[in-house]
């Protein structure tokens, strides 16, 4: 019988039962694919993240449901939120290395920051196929290295999207990313991923890294309050640094146990 450490964490929150849900897994060794796949899929959890120490730095996984994704924001940050709390003496930096390359979580206080690369994304025609599955029309769509972002008229719309999940899934990509100029906040947006597993993702921090270049450049600022309006919701602080974004978030510990295998 083994033992493996289960955290879930809602991150992008001050609050319980908002923002997004992670579970954080850290190992002293990797688990083989399959297990960490079907540990994601009995957490049903957006996301869950799996870790091992390797000294100076620690290395990191992302399962959905579903599958395994290349980037996830909010459960990084809350990884980093539980070794903060497993390390009470630690300071500074916690870097991770996946496969997107290095990634590291600044703390003060209680703000944690993700410092992340900027997506490289590229303007594409507004198709059939882009527009059916939405009760508005976008004015502007991209590719991005792994999703689709639609840029819409007004936070109105993005409210009051209710999208056809099915067609979504259809759309090549890990998901979509909706998006318009903001209210209060400088832009809003939200996530929609059935081709992954997840139908609306409450805060997507990976999804930051095209939002945060785009909205950068659309309103000449280099630091931007942003909010995603799923049912959650999620609040992040967002900041475009030369070729890398900056996201910072709260966190809050949900949930602490063990999983026995």
């Amino acid at each position: 019988m083994k033992q493996i450490k289960l955290y879930q964490i809602d991150t992008f929150t001050k609050s319980p039962f908002k923002g997004n849900p992670a579970g954080v897994c850290p190992l002293d060794e990797w688990l083989s694919d399959e297990i960490m796949q079907c540990i994601a899929f009995e957490n049903n959890l957006p996301e869950t993240a799996f870790y091992v120490n390797k000294g100076s730095f620690f290395e990191i996984r992302w399962f959905s449901p579903t599958v395994e994704v290349d980037l996830c924001g909010h459960a990084t940050l809350a990884s980093a939120f539980v070794e903060f709390k497993r390390n009470k003496d630690k300071t500074g930096v916690v870097t991770f290395y996946s496969k997107s390359g290095k990634l590291s979580v600044s703390k003060k206080e209680d703000l944690l920051t993700l410092d992340f690369p900027i997506d490289e994304f590229s303007k594409i025609n507004i198709t059939k196929e882009l527009t059916a599955p939405f009760n508005f029309n976008p004015i502007e769509a991209y590719r991005g290295s792994t999703d689709i972002m639609l840029v819409f008229s007004n936070e109105r719309e993005i409210k009051n999207m209710k999208p056809i999940l099915s067609e979504v899934a259809e759309i090549k990509g890990r998901g979509v990313i909706v998006t318009a100029r903001g209210e209060e906040f400088d832009f809003v947006s939200r996530f929609f991923a059935p081709q992954s597993g997840i139908n609306e993702d409450p805060v997507t921090g990976s999804a930051h890294t095209t939002l945060i270049p785009y909205w950068s450049n659309i309103l000449e600022k280099k630091v931007m309050k942003a909010r995603q309006l799923s049912k959650r919701g999620g609040e992040l602080l967002c900041e475009l640094d030369k070729g890398r974004v900056k996201i910072s978030g709260n966190a809050i510990l949900y949930m602490e146990g063990s999983i026995i295998l």
